[in-house]
């Protein structure tokens, strides 16, 4: 009587598993491989020294595994191709638009500027200083009490003795308390997206201007 070397099975589950990183039809290749071996294996059996049960169901146990995995993976990459095209979709709608990302700068232009903040929490007393160029302080702006989130602001140009400021860049900072403690504050400034890069590995990136590249995660507000 004709035996089936119980080891052959093995190596081939051992193949699948390699297969499972590379193309489908190798994959269907290894599995039919196993299963016929694994039919040889239960017809040329010994009677009186049957496959073992508990083998048999590890074997089972594994193909089926290996082909979780390879159909696991190919969903996993269905996902991420499909969210990644729909994030590209979302910030080639922008391009033009202004929206408010992490910085300090500030540009006056017609006596307005625009500026923005963001607040771990909410705030009492929240101030922000406007500086020229030079560092110079030009104008503090006292914006009262403001709940958690984002906001934005606008500057007419007016100094803070009154005369109207010359257009150009500006930078601001941002502070806050609530109480006698202090809140995270984090300066936004008004920006507008160029473009949409978008990488050889799929990440999507905007560019705001200045050679400042963004993701969608960092806008905090859309203008």
């Amino acid at each position: 009587m004709s035996t089936v070397n119980s080891s052959t099975s093995a190596d081939v589950i051992a193949a699948l598993q390699k297969s499972s990183t590379s193309s489908t039809s190798k994959t269907e290749e290894a599995q039919t491989r196993f299963l016929k071996l694994l039919t040889e294996q239960l017809k040329n059996q010994d009677p009186l020294n049957p496959m073992d049960n508990a083998q048999m169901t590890s074997q089972l146990a594994q193909i089926s595994t290996v082909d979780g995995i390879d159909k696991l993976n190919k969903t996993l990459t269905s996902l991420l191709e499909g969210s990644q095209s729909s994030e590209a979709l979302q910030a080639a709608a922008l391009v033009g638009k202004g929206v408010m990302v992490e910085g300090t700068a500030m540009t006056l232009s017609g006596s307005k500027a625009y500026g923005g903040f963001e607040l771990a929490t909410a705030a009492d007393k929240v101030t922000v200083t406007i500086k020229d160029s030079k560092g110079l302080e030009v104008r503090k702006m006292e914006l009262g009490s403001s709940d958690a989130g984002v906001f934005n602001f606008a500057w007419d140009g007016i100094s803070t003795n009154g005369t109207q400021a010359v257009d150009g860049k500006y930078t601001i900072s941002v502070s806050a308390t609530r109480g006698s403690d202090t809140v995270k504050t984090t300066p936004l400034q008004l920006s507008t997206v160029n473009s949409v890069l978008r990488t050889s590995s799929g990440n999507v990136s905007l560019d705001v201007g200045s050679g400042n590249l963004v993701s969608l995660s960092d806008i905090k507000q859309i203008l």
